[in-house]
Parts: structure tokens; sequence; C-alpha cells
């Protein structure tokens, strides 16, 4: 037994090393005063000054936050109601479609799915002169994308969620829409954030469709590091990379602690209505022991 977990220990250790080696030495090297990137010249924080004052990456950083956060919100609606007719009604003309359609995207590569808009976006602006390549079209090829994602998500949720609720709120007089606006999304908040990450991470990390969609002036971030890598790495890449990390390290503790607290609070707020239930119905009490209080 102590071998066994000897071993698992040791392979749990290497599978980390193996995760998160590359990422420390990225952002130890965003502090290394050569610009070669694989000579180490000291510590330094010129690079991070040197990427506040690169205006390719502050423009490419601002285009991909807005395409995320409309690809992000925009994905959670539309999968959210696209989930909600595939788990709630049984049958509907074109469902099967619906559901082909949602899964394609999933299986289908990304450079695929970039140049069949490409060539969609180029015959529509040929025939009416709209739309010109830049954040709409981004917008449109990462939604395309992330939608698939954000439905799946939801339409796990909403398989598992208990129907009774919604129909004893029907039962009460709620109508349809009060139903879903006051009983199901709230039951699917969890969901629906998730979703609502995963379309934004998904759309903030997309370099292939951004950068078949992208025109002049409008490059996301993702497409702005691919390009300098390709033409040789620079420590501003790895200051990219590094904040990025700082970034993603801040939400998730952010998160982590948001999500404890929200537990913590439901375990005081169940453990209160239990001890108000008991207060109001002593004999439950004996109900282990066999008696009955009257």
């Amino acid at each position: 037994m102590k071998r066994s977990a000897a071993l698992a220990t040791a392979w749990l250790i290497l599978v980390y090393v193996f995760l998160y080696l590359p990422i420390v030495v990225l952002v130890v090297y965003s502090f290394n005063d050569s610009r070669m990137v694989t000579v180490w010249g000291g510590w330094t924080l010129k690079w991070y000054g040197a990427v506040v004052h690169d205006q390719e990456v502050i423009s490419g950083l601002a285009l991909s936050l807005k395409v995320a956060l409309a690809t992000a919100t925009t994905s959670v609606v539309l999968g959210t109601l696209a989930a909600f007719a595939l788990t709630r009604y049984r049958s509907f003309r074109g469902k099967s479609l619906l559901n082909f359609m949602i899964n394609i995207p999933l299986v289908m590569p990304t450079v695929v799915i970039a140049l069949a808009l490409l060539l969609f976006f180029v015959t529509v602006q040929k025939a009416i002169g709209f739309p010109q390549k830049g954040f709409f079209t981004i917008f449109i090829g990462h939604t395309v994308m992330a939608i698939s994602y954000a439905t799946v998500v939801v339409q796990s949720r909403l398989k598992e969620m208990d129907q009774s609720i919604e129909e004893a709120a029907m039962d009460l007089g709620a109508r349809p829409f009060q139903v879903f606006m006051l009983v199901t999304l709230p039951s699917i908040s969890q969901a629906l954030v998730s979703a609502w990450l995963l379309a934004f991470s998904l759309s903030l990390d997309e370099v292939v469709i951004s950068a078949f969609l992208s025109g002049p002036g409008a490059t996301t971030l993702p497409v702005v590091i691919f390009s300098r890598a390709r033409l040789g790495l620079s420590p501003t890449i790895n200051v990219v990379g590094a904040v990025t990390v700082y970034l993603v390290i801040v939400a998730v503790a952010i998160s982590s602690l948001l999500m404890a607290r929200r537990e913590r609070r439901r375990a005081k707020e169940s453990t209160a209505a239990y001890r108000r239930e008991m207060d109001f119905h002593p004999g439950i009490h004996a109900g282990d022991t066999g008696t009955v209080v009257s």
C-alpha cells in the first residue's frame, strides 16, 4: 500500500510538472533582461513597460476583450434558448435539424469553419457591400463556434433539473414566460455562468477564425502573438503570456473564494432552516428513537 501511494504521488507530481513547468518558465523569462528569449541576461521589468506602450498589443487586447464579451453574452442567450427548446419540447418541426446544426461545430475542424465563413462573407460583401472584415465578422465567427459549447453546457443542466418545480409554479398561476424567468433561469444560473466563462475563454483564445476573418486595423491579440512568434519570439510576447497567467490566477482565486463563501452561507441557511423546523415540530427529534411526542 505504501509503495502504491508513493507511486501515485510521484505520478501526480510528474503530471503537475508536465502541465505547469512551461508556464513557470514563461513567467520567469518575462523578467529576462536579454532580447534573446533563450539567453538569460538577468532580472528586469523593462519589458512590462514596453508592453504598456505597445499600441499593437493594446489594440489587439481591446478588440479581443470586446469580441469575447459580445460572443459570450450572445452565445449564452442563444444557447439557452436552443437548449430549452431541445430539452423541454419533445417534438417540433426541425428539432433534429437544430440538434444536428448545434453539434456540427463541436466536431468540425476550426479551419473548415473559418474558411466557410470567409467565403460566405466575401460573397455577401460582393453582393451588398457588407460586412467589411473586422469586429463584426470576427464576432459572428466566434459566436458560431461558441454557441454549440454553451448549448451543451446549459442543456446538460436542464436535463438534470427537476421539472416538478416548473409544474408547481404553473399550477400556482404563473405563465410560461414567468416560469422561465423566475424559476428556470435561477435554477440553472451556475450553468449559465459556466457557459459564459467557457464561451469567453474560447473566444479570447481563438486564432484560426480570427486570422481568417480579421481585417486591416482589426486584429485580435492571439493573432498578434502568433504573427510575432512566426518572426521570432520576443520578450514582449513572454510578458503578454505572463500577464495572462496573472489574470487567470486572480480570477480563479476570486471565484474560488466566492464559491466557498456561497457554500458556507448555504450551509448556514440549511442549518438555520433545519433548526426552525425542529422548533416547530419537536416530535421529529424522537423519530430516531421510536417514540412519538404528541
